[in-house]
């Protein structure tokens, strides 16, 4: 058996993390186990050896699965194996992809797949927190060059206490929930969501959770060091083609490229037109060289363009204040927004921020309606969740529609777990949202929080406090350091930072943000960062309530109409009666939909309908079969039929009991047909049961006055 090495990572909740290499998986050029208690994942890395000169990015590809057999499930559904991703295994994916794609050189253009499988799953250890660790030991290990080690936890707060890595149960009683990666010494990425917290709270749980990874980073350094030395690839720096003719070609042709650049640059033109110009240097510039020269190095003097526009928006923010359609460094671009858009769905709202756009929908649903989570981790319905769509058209291309992309996955959670607190407790409702982006130009998956804000409140769901939210950006040389509020797209590529935040009035509701340079990103730096943030988005959602400045009173005509009530759960089989067959009945005669569910010792019934009157009337029905009468309550009795002894009197629709001659009045009757007649209506209290006979006891006596003889 192979040599294992390991490290341990101990906790302050005494349960330690292991980290260990050498004995599975051993033909990729770096493997990882992480184990925290019964939850163990297996990170594999593999790297190509040759370089890709063609492209202008890092080739990282991060793939994570859920083997089901880590939990003791088998597949649903027809095909028993694992298929494609779900929504929540792809977000682990971009939480370890964002992390480790900003500490890589940018020269770097070897290809690098890691992938990372969940084998063993402990309910009380939720996996994605361990994943980036996973991730990054086994490029640790194999000796890979990037700026790490770094890790991920995740840090919530239950009761004003700060807990790392919680279970599944401590995490839903949580009013902070963050995930953060970082390095030793700088924040990286951070994604999560809050329950209307200050920026102080904020900034409070980032350098908690950042002490917490330092260990883990120190435990990688000591597992490296245990790594023979041979193991280990010789990487070379990507040179882009040619060294001599790249410095040739920078002498001859800077300044051509910079002074057109500049020059459309400080025009403030809309984006379409700035790209059309762009484009126009470009090809003019392509068109002078020989056919040989352009096949040669098309690719690089692409790379090279994007380089001097790089230099370019930075000169202008960073030593004129000015960015490229003229604003200042606080400004947000202008807005507007029209509520009731669409007037054939339940609720709309198009918002407009600069040159971003979202057309955003509200469909409302019964508890049929809900989005069913069934995966390795836990079993659980969402009545509430949002889409979010980037079609190809919305910035000017033409792309293959292939399937919802990582990148919609992620801005819809974001979006989603911004709005998602401030829904109310007592919405009977499903809730879909779905964004489609008409245009952008950064910032979209802020324009669907707040398009989102108006379309539910124009929905007539009660949101007292709406959701505003705004992209920050910052730019930073050896002596200056700009935010910006509200950034476009060449300012999130050509920047160290994207920080998206959302809120209401009262506190943040969720964050996402990812470092580029990952160094320098100071607590002093992130707190003024978040505080001009919160000012930009206060005047965000002030602008958005100019639109609507409260939800409506009521859903709109075409919505669903639904109430929801419980009954004792004995009574769920008189309900929905034999075979179906009294349910069948209701629904038939109202013209609705009736659901039953058994939670606890109770049924909740939903009732869902168009027509409000036919929806009472069913209800009516179904508390006629329910009825339980309670002690001490006066009903309207009709009397149904005389005996010698009393008469049996009807309080409730097929609910009968006897009213005892002793009951009926103060004096003594000889015939009970002195008092009362087949078919009259009268009153009587319900005095509880009789405990031999299990019967009704009620009196009509107790609501008369008593006879002063």
């Amino acid at each position: 058996m192979p040599d294992t090495l390991k490290e341990i990572i101990s906790l302050e909740d005494g349960a330690p993390i292991v980290i260990e290499t050498g004995k599975i998986a051993r033909q990729a050029d770096g493997a990882a186990i992480v184990r925290a208690k019964n939850t163990i994942l297996l990170a594999t890395v593999v790297v190509s050896k040759e370089i890709k000169n063609e492209i202008n990015f890092l080739p990282l590809t991060v793939d994570y699965r859920e083997k089901y057999s880590a939990s003791g499930k088998i597949p649903g559904g027809f095909i028993k194996r694992e298929g494609r991703p779900s929504d929540e295994e792809i977000l682990t994916m971009r939480l370890v992809d964002r992390v480790l794609r900003p500490t890589f050189s940018e020269s770097f253009r070897n290809e690098i797949q890691i992938m990372i499988s969940l084998l063993s799953y402990d309910k009380t250890v939720l996996p994605d927190e361990l994943a980036g660790l996973a991730a990054s030991t086994a490029l640790s290990v194999a000796g890979i060059p990037f700026n790490g080690p770094i890790s991920e936890i995740r840090i919530i707060r239950v009761n004003g206490k700060f807990i790392i890595n919680p279970s599944l149960d401590q995490l839903e009683k949580a009013d902070i929930d963050l995930i953060v990666g970082a390095s030793e010494h700088s924040i990286i990425m951070i994604e999560g969501e809050m329950k209307e917290i200050t920026e102080k709270e904020f900034l409070q749980a980032i350098n908690i959770a950042h002490n917490a990874i330092k260990p883990q980073i120190e435990a990688q350094k000591k597992l490296g060091k245990k790594i023979p030395k041979n193991r280990f690839f010789d990487f070379k720096e990507n040179n882009r083609g040619n060294p001599s003719l790249e410095k040739e070609f920078l002498e001859k042709n800077f300044f051509f490229f910079l002074r057109k650049t500049y020059g459309i640059y400080k025009d403030l033109l809309d984006k379409k037109t700035r790209s059309i110009q762009e484009k126009t240097i470009l090809n003019n510039f392509k068109k002078k060289l020989s056919i040989e020269e352009r096949e040669k190095n098309e690719i690089f003097i692409d790379q090279y363009y994007e380089e001097i526009k790089k230099r370019v928006v930075r000169h202008m923010i960073l030593e004129e204040g000015i960015r490229l359609d003229g604003r200042n460094n606080q400004q947000i671009r202008p807005i507007w927004s029209i509520v009731d858009y669409l007037p054939g769905v339940h609720g709309s709202a198009l918002f407009s921020r600069g040159e971003t756009q979202s057309l955003t929908t509200v469909t409302l649903g019964s508890s049929l309606d809900v989005n069913k989570i069934d995966n390795v981790i836990m079993e659980n319905q969402e009545k509430f969740y949002l889409h979010y769509n980037f079609p190809p058209f919305s910035t000017g291309e033409i792309r293959p529609i292939r399937g919802v992309s990582r990148r919609e996955v992620g801005h819809g959670n974001l979006a989603q777990r911004a709005l998602k607190n401030v829904i109310p407790d007592n919405n009977p409702y499903t809730i879909r949202v779905v964004s489609d982006i008409l245009e952008s130009n950064g910032s979209s998956s802020m324009a669907t929080v707040c398009a989102a804000s108006l379309a539910l409140m124009d929905a007539g769901i009660a949101i007292e406090n709406p959701v505003s939210g705004i992209s920050m950006g910052l730019f930073t040389d050896k002596e200056k350091k700009v935010i910006l509020s509200d950034i476009m797209g060449e300012e999130d590529g050509f920047g160290e930072l994207d920080l998206k935040i959302t809120g209401t009035k009262n506190g943040i509701t969720a964050c996402q943000m990812d470092v580029k340079k990952i160094q320098g990103l100071t607590n002093d730096l992130l707190s003024k960062i978040l505080m001009q943030a919160l000012e930009g988005r206060l005047f965000i959602l002030k602008k958005m309530l100019e639109t609507l400045p409260k939800y409506r009173n009521k859903p709109k005509p075409n919505a669903p109409k639904i109430y929801t009530f419980n009954i004792p759960k004995d009574f769920i089989g008189a309900v929905i009666g034999p075979g179906g067959k009294v349910i069948q009945e209701i629904q038939s005669c109202t013209d609705t939909s009736i659901l039953i569910e058994e939670k606890g010792d109770m049924g909740a019934i939903e009732i869902i309908g168009k027509d409000y009157q036919k929806m009472k009337q069913a209800i009516n029905r179904i508390q006629e079969i329910t009825f339980v009468p309670e002690i001490g309550k006066v009903y309207k009795a009709k009397v149904k039929s005389i005996k010698d002894f009393g008469a049996f009197v009807e309080i409730s629709k097929g609910v009968e009991g006897l009213l005892h001659i002793s009951e009926i009045g103060w004096k003594r009757l000889n015939n009970i047909e002195e008092e009362l007649h087949i078919g009259e209506i009268i009153e009587v209290k319900f005095m509880g049961m009789d405990e031999k006979n299990k019967k009704m006891k009620l009196s009509r006596k107790v609501l008369l006055p008593r006879p002063k003889n």
